[in-house]
């Protein structure tokens, strides 16, 4: 008696969960997708931590704030550095491409001053830097959150200068699209497999991978130079670039 009291309830438990489940797939239909790092949203730069450490970016990012959000764009600066600046927008990496087939015999480090952005974009370009055995640097002063530690993770030599501002957060759509739970969470997951293969590749730690989806995308996690070090993300003795 008791038990078919207990399945009883429990039935009928799951069925407000089922209801309230749907109404919250329903309304969160309704609302557009929203990308704190976009160079169109604002902030241009996500708030730091309210809680873990550090709170506080380890720098100041002295590139201008609208730099930052105009689409990227790559000059070839002395020395052999590729200055990669502003944010990572779709079809970046079919440009950056041209440019690396255009002018890779000159290019030997791809200095970089971004706020993040297209994931697959970011992917694509730190594949090609890796297979032209070029090497990343973020200078003093210089910004690379979101999705530029990919960039980062792809040189053969990577130096983070201190006083350079570095920093993760969740993946998340970037879009305007809307979509369903079940297509958003699908989405999520098979990123977060192409993300976590390709830093595996480039020889980066799980500890970089996991700080990131423990930061909700509105949030950054900077990385101190410790972190970045025990990640694997960095090799260089941080003074800046060659």
């Amino acid at each position: 008696m008791m038990r078919a009291f207990f399945y009883g309830l429990l039935a009928t438990a799951l069925v407000f969960v089922v209801m309230d489940w749907r109404t919250i797939s329903q309304e969160a239909a309704l609302v557009p997708a929203y990308d704190p790092a976009s160079p169109a949203s604002e902030p241009v730069l996500p708030p730091a931590l309210t809680t873990g450490e550090p709170e506080d970016a380890p720098g100041d990012v002295k590139t201008d704030p609208e730099t930052l959000r105009q689409a990227i764009r790559f000059e070839l600066q002395p020395g052999g550095v590729m200055l990669a600046k502003g944010a990572i927008d779709p079809g970046s990496a079919t440009r950056f491409a041209a440019e690396i087939e255009a002018r890779g015999e000159y290019v030997k480090v791809v200095q970089l001053d971004s706020p993040g952005g297209s994931v697959s974009d970011a992917l694509a370009m730190s594949k090609l830097i890796r297979e032209r055995q070029l090497n990343t640097v973020v200078e003093k002063g210089a910004l690379c959150a979101s999705s530029c530690p990919l960039l980062l993770a792809g040189g053969v030599e990577r130096t983070v200068a201190e006083g350079a501002v570095v920093g993760v957060h969740q993946i998340f759509n970037g879009t305007r699209e809307k979509l369903s739970p079940e297509m958003a969470m699908s989405e999520a997951q098979r990123t977060t497999a192409t993300i976590t293969r390709h830093l595996d590749a480039m020889g980066i730690k799980p500890g970089l991978w996991q700080r990131a989806m423990d930061t909700p995308p509105d949030r950054l996690a900077y990385l101190s130079v410790k972190d970045m070090r025990e990640f694997g993300l960095t090799t260089g003795a941080g003074k800046g670039a060659p």
